[in-house]
């Protein structure tokens, strides 16, 4: 098959060019404007035909039908119709050769290694992202003895050893400073600056504890936390912006530790940058609340959005969650420091320090809604074709 390019001033001088040397049924592939002229790319009818006989030998669905309403391209030659008709067909038999490469270098890499398939399925039923499953497989040192299991218990240490968290309260409790909680509406930031607030006054008493709020959006927003701060014998401060963060920060450096409770925000907020300047220029450090329930491209916004040098993570709403591979693949992949985990509505019950080995194991318990949605074995190709791989900075070692 061999496809020729036509090149000229314009389109009718082409045009005409091409019905001289490829006759009235040449096919018109493509055409754009390069210097000095347009460029137009022709297949002669016999190469479409041979086309349209491979592509319909080896997908029997009905041809691309073509579009009723005229399209720039039929306006800017005759032939515009036939030639969309000629490009649908071209990317159906693209996409179906795609499919059927992917399905057998797939079907090879099964026959080759099943313990990296089995890696896949795991990682992805698991909630994890193709990204990070593709990068686990294929960091996977397979040898002669190992097994499927063996497989498995090798993901699980190397997520264990990428996952960081604090053992205890030090970091917070016992060294102090100011911490923010930052991230969008209904991750919880409230009640967990109440469970943080409540593990501090029964360590170290409410006198050397401070609350500021910067919630004055929501009906009552504020006064949610006031109500806690009543209970535990605690000031609630409201701050508005900057300047008068700066001043109440100012007014309560005698203060071994003080919690600030921030608005919540939409990811795609343009008023979260000015936030996050408010809180680095105030020298805050700030720690994301990530809500285990959300879908994996709403964490990454999240992510993306408020993770500019955060002191680290807390992930909430743990209790309400199906899988919990999609939060902890975010926090992996951005090497975020899990400070607590929020499991339930008490305060300050609901409140854990992270049990990283636990938690991994968690992730591959079984769950008997989760798995009404796995991938099926024939869906496997599909999903990981379009995967990109990536270098991820996650360390891995055989245990």
């Amino acid at each position: 098959m061999t496809v020729r390019k036509f090149v000229g001033k314009d389109t009718r001088s082409v045009m005409q060019r091409i019905r001289n040397e490829m006759g009235e049924d040449a096919m018109i592939v493509s055409n754009r404007t390069v210097e000095g002229g347009i460029e137009f790319l022709v297949l002669t009818q016999e190469d479409v035909d041979l086309l349209a006989n491979a592509a319909s030998a080896d997908n029997p669905t009905p041809p691309v039908r073509k579009p009723e309403t005229a399209s720039p391209a039929s306006e800017q030659y005759p032939h515009g119709s036939d030639m969309m008709g000629v490009i649908g067909e071209i990317r159906s038999m693209r996409t179906l050769l795609e499919t059927q490469i992917v399905d057998i270098a797939w079907g090879a890499s099964q026959n080759q290694d099943p313990r990296r398939v089995a890696i896949l399925r795991e990682t992805l039923d698991a909630g994890f992202s193709p990204t990070l499953a593709r990068h686990l497989a294929e960091q996977y040192p397979a040898t002669e003895n190992c097994t499927a299991a063996n497989a498995l218990n090798w993901v699980k240490s190397v997520l264990n050893d990428n996952l960081h968290s604090q053992v205890d309260d030090s970091e917070l409790l016992d060294k102090g400073g100011a911490f923010a909680l930052v991230g969008p509406t209904g991750v919880g930031k409230t009640t967990t600056t109440a469970k943080l607030a409540a593990r501090f006054v029964m360590r170290h008493g409410p006198g050397k504890l401070a609350l500021i709020t910067t919630d004055n959006y929501r009906i009552a927003g504020h006064e949610q936390l006031r109500t806690y701060g009543r209970l535990l014998g605690v000031m609630v401060h409201t701050v508005t912006d900057e300047v008068e963060m700066r001043i109440a920060l100012g007014e309560l450096q005698n203060k071994h530790t003080i919690l600030i409770d921030t608005v919540g925000m939409s990811q795609r907020d343009k008023r979260v940058e000015a936030q996050i300047a408010m809180l680095r220029n105030a020298s805050v450090k700030r720690l994301l609340c990530i809500c285990a329930t959300s879908q994996m491209g709403t964490l990454e916004e999240v992510a993306l959005a408020y993770g500019d040098k955060l002191t680290g993570a807390i992930i909430t709403k743990l209790d309400e969650a199906v899988t919990l591979g999609g939060v902890l693949d975010v926090i992996i992949r951005k090497k975020f420091p899990l400070y607590y985990i929020a499991n339930g509505q008490r305060v300050p019950e609901d409140l854990l320090i992270p049990d990283v080995p636990t938690l991994i194991d968690m992730v591959f318990s079984e769950n008997k809604l989760a798995r009404q949605f796995q991938i099926k074995e024939s869906e496997l190709s599909l999903m990981m074709s379009h995967a990109k791989s990536a270098s991820l900075p996650i360390r891995g070692h055989v245990s």
